[in-house]
């Protein structure tokens, strides 16, 4: 029977590796909990203050002591009422309207240019790259005016498409599409022409496929770009019937300064769609981002 003893040194003098520690809960991880616990909070309060905002009666949103959870006889529909008494829902469509399309044909338009940056040779193509990334740093105030008499000579201005056709056209989708397709591996393409593919079938079934995280980061950029863009969307839009969900809150802040309840109705109204459009392309949000800082 061989003992401990007879062991070679190697094994018997060899360390313990076993991690001990995993189980071990640190004061560092603690603290490192209810910071993060505290920032989502601050982060989440509010959208809680306008969503039970909302449902406050006139008296309870001026009231000098907040109300925090509102209960009883504090609570009401009035405001819902009210505002859907008024055209907040064509608000609310024109919105999503302007930014789903934004972002479907941002989506197209940037791949297919990125693509055709990263691995197309042709005269020009740095130079080309480099208007892109300098017109990143340009501020849309500075090329106003000339978008406002192109728009004004095509008929578009005060409709919907004056808002959309500006996005689509965005320097920055292109550099991030260009990023995603650098990894595109170049024997892959040259597979699919020698099988007979041509350039719209290998866009198609190879190109896309590939970059599709990258795309679906792209999307939830360029959806939320086209939601927040305030200021293109009041030079363009002035009729009521064309107005989006921002623009009209605005409205009914200066037509009822003092109703604050309709208000966050307005305001909780035009955050549901955001919301759901953030959790649908999360996943590809985040493996986008991840992957677009790999390649520099």
């Amino acid at each position: 029977m061989q003992t401990t003893a007879n062991l070679p040194r190697r094994i018997k003098d060899k360390p313990d590796n076993t991690d001990h520690s995993v189980h071990q809960v640190t004061a560092y991880t603690v603290i490192g909990v209810i910071l993060l616990i505290i920032l989502a909070l601050l982060f989440i309060f509010p959208l809680y203050w306008i969503l039970t905002g909302s449902f406050k009666t006139q008296q309870a949103v001026n009231s000098a002591v907040p109300v925090w959870f509102p209960t009883g006889e504090t609570v009401t529909m009035r405001n819902y009422n009210e505002l859907f008494n008024r055209p907040a829902i064509t608000w609310l469509l024109n919105t999503v309207f302007i930014c789903a399309a934004a972002m479907g044909l941002t989506c197209i338009a940037a791949s297919m240019g990125g693509y055709a940056l990263a691995k197309k040779r042709f005269s020009g193509r740095v130079l080309l790259f480099s208007v892109f990334i300098c017109a990143m740093a340009l501020p849309k105030q500075v090329i106003l005016i000339p978008l406002l008499k192109e728009l004004a000579f095509l008929k578009l201005h005060n409709t919907l498409w004056a808002v959309i056709l500006p996005t689509v056209g965005w320097p920055f989708g292109v550099f991030l599409m260009k990023q995603f397709s650098e990894n595109i591996p170049g024997e892959l393409l040259e597979a699919a022409r020698i099988d007979g593919a041509g350039e719209a079938r290998t866009f198609i079934e190879i190109v896309i496929p590939l970059i599709k995280p990258g795309i679906g980061a792209l999307a939830i950029f360029t959806f939320i770009t086209a939601w927040n863009d305030y200021f293109l969307q009041l030079i363009m839009l002035n009729d009521t019937k064309v107005l989006t969900i921002s623009l009209g809150i605005a409205k009914l802040q200066t037509e009822l300064s003092t109703d604050f309840g309709l208000i966050m109705a307005g305001a909780a109204l035009g955050s549901v769609p955001i919301i759901i459009i953030f959790l649908i392309f999360q996943k590809f949000f985040t493996r986008g981002i991840t992957m677009g800082a790999v390649k520099g």
